[in-house]
């Protein structure tokens, strides 16, 4: 079977008026309703129009399918994110462990505020996840913390700094997921971020293994 051609994520044009970009937040404030009310499957470009109020037409001006109303609502949370942690990341008045502890915290805090979207935007990954756009948006803050690793380690190889960087990306990711997903309150998740981050902090502090 031929394979299906893969959906176009970049926009149709960008807004260059007030009117126009208000008619594209509308769109974007109605299809997060749309995603927490209905989830990635009931998803469609009908039901946001609709919540919009705007034309199906209006609404493929400048966007060209739900899949790339889906990857701008995840490019939109994966810039929040990015600029939240980067900041942390270069913040100078801690230290390295400290900002790592930090960033695990502010990242588990943001998981749980935003569960529901976070939840139907995962739902929706499948869609846009191995596309050249969103590999760059999730590679986009690595080098920072790769050098926030060298400085809480400064003796580790860049094999083992390689590795730790995977390490905490997917702790951060995982178990924030887990942990949002549970009625707790801010101290227990702030109390499980802590611990994750201590954990990768006595890994990364472990002597090189033979």
């Amino acid at each position: 079977m031929p394979r299906r051609p893969k959906p176009v994520l970049s926009p149709r044009k960008n807004p260059q008026q007030a009117r126009s970009t208000r008619l594209v937040e509308a769109i974007l404030q109605a299809a997060v309703r749309v995603l927490e009310r209905d989830g990635a499957a009931g998803f469609t470009t009908v039901r946001v129009a609709e919540r919009a109020g705007v034309s199906v037409g209006s609404l493929y001006q400048y966007f060209p399918n739900k899949e790339a109303i889906l990857f701008r609502l995840q490019a939109d949370e994966w810039e929040a994110t990015g600029q939240l942690l980067d900041g942390i990341f270069s913040d100078t008045r801690l230290d390295a462990a400290e900002r790592l502890r930090a960033a695990m915290r502010a990242f588990f805090r943001t998981e749980c505020d935003e569960a529901p979207l976070r939840r139907a935007l995962g739902d929706a990954a499948p869609l846009y996840r191995d596309s050249p756009q969103a590999r760059e948006r999730r590679e986009r803050g690595l080098p920072l913390l790769a050098g926030l690793i060298s400085e809480a380690a400064p003796n580790i190889t860049p094999r083992r700094r390689a590795f730790a960087v995977e390490l905490y990306v997917t702790l951060m990711s995982a178990i924030g997921k887990q942990v949002s997903e549970a009625d707790r309150t801010p101290a227990e998740v702030d109390a499980w971020a802590t611990a994750i981050a201590d954990m990768f902090l006595a890994h990364l502090r472990e002597p090189k293994r033979r």
